[in-house]
């Protein structure tokens, strides 16, 4: 964040804000998911003050994250049960870590991209091209639900009232929101197929 701020306390940030935003959701999207929304936050609110171009804060964050992804997912593929096993410290966290992650995975099926590590997602062998597909889903609905509704947000503050300010805050939210609908409906289809069929009925005796 500090990188990002520094960087657009020029007149004309020019190219480092993007590539900090670029660097710090690859870092996001290859396991340290809690910055992710503050970087995408944080640019679109500058984005939203002029300091910074919101198509071009959200083309950024799209791709860093999916690259994020990809390293993460190749992490975990190759070293992530060594590094799970590996004695030390916090050992029985990290294998704690992955054994919700499997049962997130069984129980959320492909979804389970949206609610784990990417790292994690290598070390439990999802196939590579459908988690590349989930994966930037998984971005896109990221950045382009908090993106807009934030930019939305910070034009709305400052006093702009027109669509240019209005439209993105509903589109964030409504991206969200439609998300929120679509993962329910998927988890409900996803629990019906995993579940055994009932009891057949025995014919009746006489």
């Amino acid at each position: 964040m500090h990188a990002i701020a520094a960087a657009s306390s020029a007149a004309q940030p020019g190219f480092w804000p993007y590539l900090a935003v670029f660097a710090l959701m690859v870092l996001s999207f290859a396991g340290i998911p809690a910055i992710g929304a503050a970087v995408v936050g944080w640019a679109s609110v500058l984005a939203s003050q002029g300091t910074l171009n919101i198509v071009a804060v959200i083309v950024v964050a799209l791709i860093g994250a999916e690259v994020g992804g990809i390293a993460g997912y190749g992490i975990g593929a190759r070293w992530g049960r060594r590094l799970a096993e590996h004695p030390g410290r916090y050992q029985d966290r990290r294998q704690s870590l992955v054994a919700e992650g499997e049962k997130i995975f069984a129980r959320w099926g492909w979804l389970a991209v949206f609610f784990i590590s990417t790292i994690v997602c290598g070390m439990l062998k999802m196939r590579r091209r459908q988690f590349l597909v989930w994966n930037f889903i998984d971005a896109a609905v990221y950045v382009l639900a908090i993106g807009p509704a934030v930019y939305g947000a910070g034009k709305v503050s400052s006093g702009e009232q027109d669509w240019g300010s209005l439209g993105p805050l509903v589109a964030g939210l409504a991206i969200g929101a439609g998300c929120a609908v679509l993962v329910g409906r998927y988890y409900r289809k996803h629990r019906a197929r995993r579940s055994p069929a009932g009891p057949v009925a025995s014919p009746p005796h006489g």
